[in-house]
């Protein structure tokens, strides 16, 4: 008998097999497939080894002095593969849990992910384990995108009235009747006397028994609670034996006390299990922390901080979220704040308010609070505050790296509607000011608003602005006046704004030119027109049209006047085209540029054209007949400022051989000067006037036209028959196809690049990051300027909306000003993020003059106790605070789970981000003005935009 004997594959051999599988696999892709987790270490060590003969190559066999003596500069064939350094020791006792993952592992750090196919195959070769695999599954607001849910649910059950316990996990796009099954199966119950119930923070929160919702649905979060309830013999409903009040058929009350430990059974085997990346294990630091005599009760008094230690407790890093722990300080660090959940707070909360989170979130907020000024300065481990900020923010959800602003806005939100006063809001109508004095108006908006809105954050950090809006065109004036929870500030140091545009001829007589204007940052498109128009010595016979191009496709045109300037993105490109003024009974021709692209390997054949370059616009006249040869004529005169010198085939010849309506076209395309790009044009000897002559006997050049059934009509055959243009649209699409042999005839590289709106270059950023006063930035934010179009008012006169002008004032501030420094923008293709350094003051911030109530005597002085920083860029930066301990009058730096000491004079810095102000008290301090300030709130967060 003949024993086969299994060839082992060399390295070239391996990599073509997995890439094979890969490409194969890639393109199945779809949710139910399972992707299995394998360590990068492994991974990286294969591709070295099958990458070697590539490298060595590379090197001109010089690598094999770097591999280990031996006769061979061949490295090591891997071994068995090996993911033990992804997960935790296996727990004994629960083989169902399977292995659990380390809780901050990265993909592309720690682990990649590998296709089954893969898997399959690099297992066969080389065994080992153990085999971690995880499902794909759909994800995104659409439920459209595909992602491997590498971390599936871990849910504590919680067994009724049994007490017993266990760990499961599950993946989130389950249903509630698997999990049932599931609790079923692992307690041994009988499926028809068990239901289950959502048992968020150890209390009733939902009867589960819509049996085919997703767990996602059902909005169940990780190291969540589910409580597993069983029915005595008696009954026989099943799930329908078990009342959303939560009581049984036989009237037995379920048990359901609130649990006041530290860490509830799912989260201490997170902490058992802890990560030691940092060095220090978080079981023994949470051991500390339950040693250390935390008071765990809600009515314990608040304890003085002179001489102690206490409100020096760090916060761990569960892994990107020092976004969470910078704001969770600066909060926790506001005296009132700190003075509240210390005291007897929770007799306030609001489990009734719709819009609130049941009391939850301020629950664990104090919580947080008191552990965070308990003696002692042992870190804290956040997890069961993200665990309920995860459940009522999904978006925070995760270790994903996210704005410490907005989760500053939702904290504060959130906080307010759970403890809001008013148990039920009464509907208040406002009435318009009509001539009334501001002073009365304001008043009676306060009331209103106080009237629904009353909580500690509105005590803290609410105000009221004056919002006036005036239509265009009626000048009909509104006046209204609104809360807002904090200022989100502009960085913006100047009042106006470099644009460059380029501007193109459609009669041929000059070359395309980028002009670079000035004009007023929230000014309309008809500044921007009249600067360009000066700029390029437009004609009184001509105008301007304004486009945006995306795509080298024209995407919009600018026609309205009153467009807000603050509408086009930095990174937008636009063009503006000399045209006639007279266009009366005259459709636009827009000429879009395609080139060739061709792929390695593809037969000559297969050419795909794709559009490319800046497309050219010109109007032509309707009065007359057009033919094919007409617009022949009109490109070749729009392209004629491009044309190379000596090239034979074109030829200049007398107007006598045109057509009529290419003369109509001709009187409509009208000759006109235009701003030249001197570093292009100048001294140019293709600048040359091409209108007193016509272009005819010329080469035909490969254009197409787009009639009205979307079909293509080819120019270059027929010269003499008639072209049928849309009557429904005022645009005529001709594609000209740029083949190598043409483009020798023609430089296009004058409408290759269109440059941007504004170019950051090194001048630029050295503008950008001059000193900026905050006094300057407040401002900014109070200047009048135009709504956006897709916010515009609509006015009670003239019954339509209208793009007012909207101007804000402040009337009163409140007790605690947070300012919002809005040092991130967002664009289609990118983010930006201003290093600006903002010169903020830390002592006497003087807000007087900016207060538009003069019946408030009183002045307005703040102090700076807190604020966060962000260092880095967008979405991989780092977060930290900068606190002043008032009873110590010192300042500190909170960097997650380590504090230090820091001198006043280095608190400022180009990474400041949210300030945090409390007013100083004055000899003038008016109680009454005290009163209307303390007594009133909103929940909805104002930012301006």
């Amino acid at each position: 008998m003949t024993v086969e004997v299994k060839k082992e594959l060399t390295p070239e051999e391996e990599k073509l097999t997995i890439t094979d599988i890969s490409i194969a696999a890639e393109a199945q892709t779809k949710q139910g497939h399972t992707f299995y987790l394998i360590t990068q270490r492994w991974w990286q060590e294969w591709l070295e080894y099958v990458n070697q003969n590539q490298a060595n190559t590379v090197n001109d066999g010089s690598a094999s002095e770097h591999h280990c003596l031996g006769g061979s500069s061949a490295l090591k064939r891997p071994s068995s593969i090996d993911n033990s350094d992804l997960i935790y020791e296996a727990t004994s006792g629960d083989s169902s849990a399977g292995f659990e993952l380390h809780d901050t592992l990265v993909e592309g750090t720690d682990y990649i992910l590998l296709p089954q196919g893969v898997w399959n195959q690099l297992y066969e070769w080389y065994r080992g384990g153990p085999i971690l695999p995880r499902k794909v599954i759909n994800s995104g607001l659409s439920q459209t995108e595909l992602a491997v849910e590498v971390y599936p649910l871990r849910l504590q059950l919680h067994l009724m009235p049994k007490d017993e316990r266990s760990t499961i996990r599950i993946s989130k796009k389950e249903t509630i009747r698997q999990l049932h099954k599931k609790a079923c199966e692992i307690f041994s119950l009988n499926p028809e006397l068990v239901c289950i119930w959502d048992y968020f923070s150890h209390q009733k929160h939902a009867l589960m028994n819509d049996m085919e919702k997703t767990l996602d649905d059902a909005n169940i979060q990780m190291d969540q609670d589910i409580l597993v309830e069983v029915a005595n013999g008696n009954s026989t409903g099943g799930v329908n034996s078990c009342h959303d009040n939560g009581t049984m058929d036989n009237g037995t009350v379920a048990l359901a006390k609130p649990s006041h430990s530290n860490f509830s059974n799912a989260e201490g085997l997170s902490l058992s299990k802890a990560s030691t990346r940092n060095g220090t294990s978080e079981l023994s630091q949470s051991q500390q922390l339950a040693s250390s005599g935390t008071d765990k009760t809600y009515g314990s008094s608040g304890v003085s901080t002179r001489g102690s230690a206490c409100g020096l407790t760090g916060l761990l890093n569960l892994g990107n979220t020092c976004f969470m722990n910078s704001a969770i300080q600066c909060l926790v660090h506001t005296p009132e704040f700190a003075r509240y959940f210390r005291e007897d707070y929770y007799q306030e909360i609001n489990r009734q308010n719709p819009l609130g989170m049941v009391g939850e979130l301020a629950l664990a907020f104090g919580d947080l609070l008191r552990k965070l000024w308990a003696p002692g300065r042992t870190p804290v481990a956040p997890r069961p505050f993200k665990a309920k900020l995860a459940r009522f923010a999904p978006q925070f959800s995760g270790y994903n790296q996210h704005d410490s602003q907005e989760l500053l806005a939702f904290l504060l939100d959130g906080l307010h509607e759970d403890l809001n006063r008013v148990k039920h809001k009464p509907y208040i109508k406002s009435k318009d000011a009509d001539g009334r004095p501001d002073e009365e108006v304001a008043d009676e908006y306060w009331a209103n608003h106080i009237a629904r809105n009353d909580s500690i954050i509105v005590d803290v950090c609410q105000g009221q602005y004056k919002s006036t809006l005036v239509c265009p065109v009626c000048n009909k004036v509104s006046v209204t006046f609104d809360p807002f929870m904090y200022l989100s500030l502009p960085l913006q140091s100047a009042t106006t704004r470099s644009m460059t545009i380029t501007i193109f001829t459609c009669d041929g007589s000059a070359l395309p030119a980028a002009c670079a204007v000035t004009v007023p940052k929230q000014g309309r498109c008809r500044d921007l027109i009249q600067a360009l128009g000066n700029s390029c010595s437009l004609k009184h016979n001509e105008k301007l049209l304004l486009a945006e191009i995306r795509g080298h496709l024209i995407h919009r045109f600018l026609e309205d006047p009153l467009i807000s300037l603050s509408s086009i993105k930095d990174d937008d490109h636009l063009a503006a085209y000399k045209i006639p003024k007279v266009t009366k009974n005259s459709k636009f021709l827009q000429l879009i540029h395609r080139r060739e692209e061709r792929e390695i390997g593809i037969s000559q054949s297969n050419v795909g054209w794709k559009p490319y370059g800046t497309p050219l616009v010109s109007p032509i006249s309707c009065d007359d007949v057009i033919t094919r040869g007409d617009i022949q004529l009109i490109v070749h005169r729009m392209l004629s400022p491009m044309l190379r010198t000596g090239n034979p085939g074109f030829y200049c010849v007398s107007r006598s051989k045109t057509s009529a309506a290419a003369a109509n076209a001709s009187r409509l395309a009208a000759s006109s000067e235009a701003c030249i790009d001197s570093s292009l044009a100048n001294d140019d000897p293709r600048q040359k006037d091409v209108s007193s002559s016509k272009l005819v006997n010329l080469e035909k050049l490969p254009l197409q036209l787009v009639d009205e059934n979307n079909a293509c009509i080819d120019l270059t055959v027929g010269e003499d028959k008639s072209v049928k243009l849309s009557s429904s649209s005022m645009s005529i699409l001709v594609f000209a196809d740029w083949s190598q042999k043409l483009l020798e005839n023609y430089d296009t590289r004058y409408i290759e690049n269109l440059p941007e709106v504004t170019k950051y270059g090194p001048a630029t950023k050295k503008a950008r990051t001059e000193p900026l006063s905050l006094y300057s930035c407040l401002e900014a934010f109070l200047r009048e300027e135009p709504l956006v179009p897709e916010d515009m008012w609509y006015c009670p006169a003239c019954k339509e909306r209208r793009q007012a002008s909207k101007k804000l004032d402040l009337w009163r501030l409140p007790e605690v000003l947070v300012i919002h420094l809005k040092r991130f923008s967002y664009s289609r293709s990118m983010k930006h993020k201003l290093e600006t350094f903002v010169n903020f003051p830390i002592h006497d911030f003087d807000l007087t003059k900016y207060v538009a109530n003069k019946n408030n005597s009183r002045r307005q002085l703040y102090e700076l106790y807190a604020l966060t920083n962000h260092y880095g860029g967008m979405g991989s930066g780092h977060y930290t605070a900068h606190i002043k301990l008032l009873d110590e009058n010192r300042w500190y730096n909170f960097d997650d789970s380590h504090i230090s000491p820091i001198n006043e004079e280095d608190v400022k810095s180009a990474a400041a981000y949210v300030l945090f102000y409390r007013r100083v008290k004055t000899d003038h301090h008016h109680s009454v003005s005290n009163g209307t300030l303390s007594s009133a709130g909103q929940h909805s967060i104002s930012s301006r935009k």
